[in-house]
């Protein structure tokens, strides 16, 4: 079996979260630390295997600490749904969505990130339930896979979620990570409420 493969905003916009917030050394050290020194340098156009993600998040923690590195995975998290926006997320949706009920664009977002769920969730077994709080799960989270902690360790979804529904479905938009497999649960879950 071919290995699992996650979109390239993965890694392109964790590296502009860590320039942005540590500086282009800090950065070359994490992406050196989690063998992707070519990656640094070049950025991927196209899907990376999942295992990539994994170091690149577990370096980080490494090297920075559990607290900034969650820091870096939700600015890597809102930049990627600003650029999801501006550049996947067809023009009519963006325009239409935050026009109809919330609990509408809630659902008709959710079938679109179900859809494509298979861009960043991997070999992770996504779920998704629309009610309110809408309920997000990923069984077998690339983030965290292999890490120990006591709290959540996923704020690159989150933030990449929360910024597709504060965009399309309410600015009022929160999200929380209920749990993750990190602490010992059986999924990584997000829920998103307004």
């Amino acid at each position: 079996m071919a290995e699992a493969r996650i979109g390239p905003n993965a890694i392109i916009r964790v590296g502009e979260a860590l320039v942005a917030m540590q500086g282009r050394g800090v950065a070359a050290d994490v992406f050196a630390a989690a063998d992707l020194a070519a990656s640094f340098a070049v950025p991927p156009q196209s899907m990376v295997p999942e295992q990539q993600v994994t170091r690149l998040h577990t370096a980080m923690r490494g090297l920075l600490g559990v607290d900034l590195a969650r820091r870096v995975g939700a600015e890597a998290g809102r930049r990627t749904a600003h650029y999801l926006l501006g550049h996947r997320v067809p023009r009519p949706l963006v325009l239409l969505l935050p026009r109809l009920p919330a609990w509408l664009s809630a659902r008709v977002l959710l079938q679109a990130v179900s859809k494509h769920s298979w861009t960043f969730a991997g070999s992770a077994d996504f779920t998704a339930r629309a009610a309110r709080p809408v309920q997000i799960g990923l069984a077998g989270c690339a983030i965290c896979r292999d890490a120990h902690e006591p709290g959540p360790l996923c704020d690159y979804y989150g933030e990449t979620l929360a910024g597709l529904f504060r965009a399309l479905v309410s600015r009022d938009c929160v999200s929380e990570q209920t749990s993750c497999a990190a602490a010992g649960a059986s999924a990584c879950r997000f829920q998103l409420a307004w």
